[in-house]
């Protein structure tokens, strides 16, 4: 098959039982603005989407008649409940955050309304604005299905102070082994200080974020260009021993169950020197409210080894799914959340630092925000700008996709093989015995792929 290929849409269906049965779909909590009848948004719980929740009374004066309900889940809980609902017509939600992954195949899938033509309808939205491989990675036959809240790629974080008082100096573009030389030397357990935060957290958008982007600088890949599972090589075998054996030797505790959320704390508090990670962390690290480390921090563009630009490329982005009865009154909640004066408020009401990153070329334009983000600003445009999700590796693949696969079949392959090497994070199994049950599983997927050509 292509890397743009039609999958049957009983494929994802049958992958949402198994994303349910992993990641379960209980809610975090519920949050509902107003009464009557609302338009009912499944959202993230990370906090720039916080953020929005606490300014939505805004929204409700500016469009009287219009309430909002905001079910706020975790992201393997979201991805979990969204998917469910949205490939089984389940009608529960009018606006849904979903991703990159999800976009274009759920488009091609009839399952999203198209919100183009609402954009161009709409004064002053300028769909245009979005970075364009934000558009792109959410377009579908030339139009828009979501549009980005927030964009990010990823990069490493580092603690200027110590790197200093070590005698260490972090290239603007490191190199992995020069990043594990400063985790052994900046590794500090006595004083509750951690090398480096690496996530080992189960889910196909949690470990396998960071790791899947090593693999790629590392040579590895998933598939060869025939969708023959490429798991067991050697430069897959290498990109996952060198990422497990520099968490579990200078890596945080409880690494295993280490996500996102977990290494922010991590770094925020004081507890780590590095962090590879989205560069949406930004918004907690620089936050005084919830960091200690504000202006301490320094940043850097992901880590390389064999191939460069090995950042990610990633959108949380508000979709619209066609079961909803209320499109429209959707579509203002929408570009209200995604729209220039909405990050001009949060900008002016919470602070610079709250700003959703990475999703509109204008607000790098912005005075305030440029200056407030000097520091990771720029780098964060570039490193969003340089990457190519249709080449993620060093060799040619027969997917899109950078820290995934946009293929219907990686949710539950992801969170299958992420759960492989959690475990050896863990120290339960080696990393040899993690990626031979992962290769079984992905011989299965490649199977399917070729018998299907």
């Amino acid at each position: 098959m292509s890397r743009h290929s039609p999958r049957r849409k009983r494929t994802l269906a049958l992958a949402v039982s198994a994303v349910l049965a992993a990641g379960g779909c209980a809610g975090a909590g519920t949050f509902t603005s107003g009464g009557g009848d609302p338009v009912t948004i499944a959202i993230v719980s990370n906090s720039q989407m916080r953020d929005a929740i606490t300014l939505s009374s805004a929204f409700e004066r500016e469009n009287p008649g219009t309430t909002l309900k905001f079910v706020s889940l975790s992201e393997n809980e979201a991805r979990a409940k969204i998917t469910a609902s949205v490939a089984t017509g389940g009608g529960e939600f009018d606006v849904v955050m979903i991703s990159n992954y999800e976009t274009p195949q759920w488009a091609e899938n009839g399952w999203l309304t198209d919100l183009s033509a609402y954009a161009r309808n709409t004064p002053g939205y300028d769909e245009q604005d979005f970075i364009p491989s934000l558009r792109k990675s959410l377009s579908y036959q030339g139009s828009m299905y979501s549009v980005p809240f927030y964009g990010e790629s990823s990069f490493l974080m580092y603690r200027k102070d110590l790197l200093e008082q070590a005698g260490l100096t972090m290239p603007a573009e490191p190199a992995w082994d020069q990043v594990a030389a400063a985790a052994a030397k900046l590794d500090d357990p006595a004083g509750g200080r951690s090398g480096i935060c690496l996530r080992g957290k189960p889910g196909w958008g949690e470990s396998l974020a960071p790791l899947n982007t090593v693999i790629n600088t590392f040579g590895g890949r998933w598939f060869d260009e025939n969708w023959h599972a490429q798991l067991t090589s050697p430069e897959v075998v290498r990109a996952v021993e060198f990422y497990v054996d520099l968490v579990r030797t200078h890596g945080q505790p409880g690494a295993a169950t280490s996500g996102f959320g977990e290494c922010a704390t991590q770094l925020a508090q004081g507890n780590t020197a590095m962090w590879y990670d989205a560069t949406s962390a930004v918004s907690v690290l620089e936050d005084p409210a919830s960091s200690k480390v504000v202006g301490k921090i320094g940043y850097a563009l992901a880590p390389v080894r064999e191939k460069p630009n090995s950042g990610w490329l990633y959108t949380w982005s508000l979709g619209i799914p066609k079961t909803s009865d209320k499109p429209d009154a959707a579509w203002k909640f929408v570009s209200w959340m995604t729209g220039k004066p909405y990050i001009r408020m949060v900008g002016e009401r919470l602070g610079w630092s709250h700003v959703p990153p990475g999703s509109r070329q204008s607000t790098y334009q912005i005075p305030e925000y440029r200056e407030a983000s000097k520091a990771y600003g720029p780098l964060t445009l570039s490193a969003m700008e340089g990457v190519d999700p249709e080449h993620p590796g060093t060799r040619p693949v027969p997917y899109t996709g950078i820290q995934f696969l946009t293929i219907p079949e990686f949710q539950d392959l992801g969170t299958r093989v992420s759960q492989q090497i959690s475990a050896a994070v863990a120290g339960r199994i080696s990393v040899r015995a993690a990626l031979d049950q992962a290769q079984q599983y992905a011989e299965v997927v490649g199977r399917s792929y070729r018998e299907s050509q």
